[in-house]
């Protein structure tokens, strides 16, 4: 249920960020700019601090390397439900929604790796202290 949940908020954060629809932060922040400039420089600072929570975690749990893998196995898995004829590309909206999918799988995973390892190998995770 941890995953799950961590993908969700991650799936979240990214569409309130931005999706095909005119319900999140970027085209709000766009047309409410002049009226709204405080509220909108809130929100964006609070979507900036929870990406780089997760960006952090990720970049620590799986790195680079393992933000690619990921990325590179959701997209193949796209790619084959397109060969399928399952999806279209002819949608753009649906292609964001995808996207959006894709980046938060990505996060998700970065965000609940060091608990999967924990779980598999028996070893725990801990940052290392200067003493």
């Amino acid at each position: 249920m941890g995953f799950v949940l961590r993908w969700i908020f991650a799936f979240v954060l990214l569409a309130v960020t931005f999706n095909p629809t005119e319900w999140n932060y970027v085209r709000w922040a766009e047309s409410n700019w002049r009226e709204d400039m405080p509220l909108a420089i809130l929100f964006g600072l609070v979507l900036t601090i929870a990406y780089v929570i997760y960006l952090r975690a990720t970049f620590r749990s799986i790195g680079a390397l393992g933000m690619v893998l990921v990325a590179a196995l959701v997209g193949a898995l796209v790619w084959v439900l397109i060969d399928w004829g399952v999806l279209t590309l002819a949608n753009r909206s649906l292609n964001i929604w995808l996207a959006i999918l894709a980046l938060s799988v990505v996060l998700g995973i970065g965000l609940s790796w060091s608990i999967v390892r924990r779980r598999i190998s028996g070893q725990a995770d801990v940052d290392d202290i200067d003493e």
